[in-house]
C-alpha cells in the first residue's frame, strides 16, 4: 500500500486539548480518586497483565511513590532531578496489603502533590526536565502517569475504563514529546533501526488530535497537525493512547501504508 490515505487539507490544531496547569493539578487528585474507587472489594494480589512483574498491590505502590517523588523535589525546591529519591520501582516488598491501607495512602500522596504544585510558581526552575520548569513538567507527568496506571488497574480487574477527551489528547501529546525522545536516548540499540525509516501519522478520529513523527533523521521530530506519512494509524484518541503505550494491539484501528514500519515503531518505543 502507499503512503497515508487519510484526507488531505485538514487544518493544524496547535494548542487544542491542552489542559491548564490548574486542571492538571486537579486531575492528579481526580485520576487517583477514580483509581481507588475500584479497590474496596478487589484482590490486590492479582498480577497486572500490562505490568506482569507487579501485582496490583505493587502497581498501586508504584503510583503512590511516583507522586511522592515529585512532591519531595518540589517541596525542597531542588535545582535538578534527584533520581535517588524515586522509590517507584522499589515495590517488591509490598505484599498482601489491604485496600484500607492503600486507599488513604494514595489519596494523601495525590492531595499533597497537588497542594505543592499550587503553592509554587509554575515557571520556577525546580527539578526541571529538558530545560522546562519542573512544576509544569511534573504536573503533566504525574497526571498521565496516574491515567495510564489507572488503565492497568482497570484492565487487571476487568472494569470499564474511560477518559476525558481533553486529557486523552494531552496524554498522546505528552507521549510524543517525552516518551518518544526518551526511548531513543535510553534504548539506542532498540531504536537505532528506526533512524531514516520514514514517517508515522497518529490521527484521532473523535477529537482534533494529529501528530506526524518524522523518523528520517537521527532523532525523531514531531509536528502537530495533518500530513501524509509512510504509515497512518487512525482511531479514537483513547485507543491511540493505549496503542502507543503498548497497552493494546492495533487490531481494530485503521492502518494506512507501511504496516511493517508501524509494528517496528511501536515495538521499539517503551516508556
Amino acid at each position: 500500500m502507499g503512503p497515508s490515505q487519510a484526507p488531505a487539507g485538514v487544518p493544524t490544531f496547535r494548542g487544542v486539548g491542552i489542559p491548564s496547569y490548574e486542571r492538571r493539578c486537579a486531575e492528579i487528585i481526580n485520576q487517583t480518586d477514580l483509581l481507588v474507587s475500584y479497590l474496596n472489594d478487589a484482590d490486590l494480589g492479582i498480577q497486572v497483565p500490562s505490568t506482569p512483574e507487579w501485582t496490583l498491590n505493587q502497581l498501586l505502590r508504584h503510583v503512590g511513590h511516583a507522586h511522592r517523588w515529585a512532591d519531595s523535589m518540589l517541596r525542597d525546591r531542588l535545582p535538578e532531578i534527584d533520581f535517588s529519591r524515586n522509590g517507584a520501582q522499589l515495590v517488591s516488598s509490598y505484599v498482601g496489603e489491604p485496600a484500607s491501607v492503600l486507599i488513604p495512602w494514595l489519596r494523601e500522596g495525590a492531595a499533597s502533590l497537588a497542594e505543592v504544585l499550587r503553592e509554587v510558581d509554575p515557571d520556577e526552575m525546580i527539578a526541571p526536565l529538558g530545560g522546562h520548569p519542573g512544576p509544569r513538567v511534573w504536573s503533566r507527568r504525574m497526571m498521565h502517569e496516574t491515567v495510564i496506571h489507572r488503565w492497568d488497574a482497570c484492565n487487571a480487574l476487568g472494569v470499564p475504563f474511560s477518559l476525558d477527551p481533553e486529557i486523552a489528547q494531552d496524554t498522546l501529546r505528552e507521549w510524543t514529546g517525552l516518551a518518544l525522545p526518551y526511548a531513543f536516548q535510553r534504548w539506542p540499540s532498540e531504536t537505532a533501526a528506526l533512524a531514516g525509516s520514514g514517517t508515522v501519522h497518529l490521527h484521532a478520529t473523535d477529537v482534533e488530535a494529529e501528530f506526524v513523527i518524522d523518523l528520517t533523521g537521527p532523532a525523531p521530530a514531531v509536528e502537530e497537525g495533518h500530513a501524509k506519512a509512510s504509515v497512518a494509524l487512525r482511531g479514537p484518541v483513547v485507543d491511540l493512547v493505549l496503542a502507543v503505550y503498548r497497552r493494546r494491539p492495533v487490531d481494530g484501528l485503521e492502518v494506512f501504508g507501511d504496516a511493517e514500519l508501524l509494528e517496528k515503531f511501536l515495538g521499539a518505543i517503551r516508556f
